[in-house]
């Protein structure tokens, strides 16, 4: 084979020209399948910024939550950050108020309520970091079948193509062949970095969860301790 048809049998099986080549329905495969690698590159980036900004906001509001003299002033003050951990403590300190607001404070009851709300809030700001996340799940676990659908498609194709022209030579059967190769690689393409990036998103969402629940519970040791001492 010739130089130049080596360069132009290389240029045929590029990814434009195979999806130039390609039927109406692989397109269609080819298209969602990039569009789905964009969406999940895209909720890749935007949840990294969002877990990092948020968790360097927390950890500042705990130090010093710890280091405040006066929880009350200290809520005045930051209680309305848009960070877990002041969402957390923002529900805690607004159960306490109504709990302890009559002549007869219930230390168990305040207690067992404080343990609620400051949950319900951890368990609202780990959905809230959260979000999104499930899309990851789904292009990682549905775009392989997709490609795989594609790539049916495409052997179809060929197969229809070798009945058609009467002959079973590579040059007939190679183009379709090909696009059901590329289809099923760009599901791949759009799955494995959704699959890993899910799993790794999702262990630090737990770590998030965890950090959230021990300040919920040093606070409601704290709170607890004062109901002790107003008794």
């Amino acid at each position: 084979m010739s130089v130049a048809n080596v360069e132009m049998a290389s240029s045929a099986m590029s990814p434009v020209a195979l999806f130039l080549q390609a039927d109406i329905v692989v397109k269609a495969v080819m298209i969602g399948l990039l569009l789905a690698s964009l969406w999940t590159w895209a909720i890749i980036i935007g949840h990294w910024l969002k877990v990092r900004r948020l968790s360097a906001g927390s950890e500042t509001f705990e130090r010093d939550f710890w280091k405040a003299d006066d929880i009350d002033r200290f809520y005045d003050q930051r209680g309305k950050e848009d960070v877990p951990s002041a969402k957390v403590f923002a529900a805690g300190l607004t159960e306490w108020r109504r709990s302890t607001a009559g002549a007869r404070v219930d230390r168990e009851g305040t207690r067992a309520r404080l343990a609620v709300a400051m949950h319900a809030a951890v368990g609202a700001e780990v959905d809230r970091i959260a979000s999104r996340l499930n899309i990851l799940a789904t292009v990682g676990s549905v775009a392989p079948f997709v490609g795989l659908f594609g790539t049916v498609w495409g052997i179809m194709r060929s197969f229809t193509a070798i009945a058609g022209a009467n002959n079973t030579s590579l040059a007939v059967v190679a183009p379709g062949i090909a696009e059901a190769l590329f289809a099923t690689a760009l599901g791949l393409f759009a799955a494995i970095p959704a699959v890993i990036a899910y799993n790794r998103m999702t262990y630090g969402v737990n770590r998030i969860e965890a950090r959230l629940q021990r300040f919920a519970d040093g606070f409601h040791g704290t709170l607890s301790r004062e109901l002790d001492q107003e008794g």
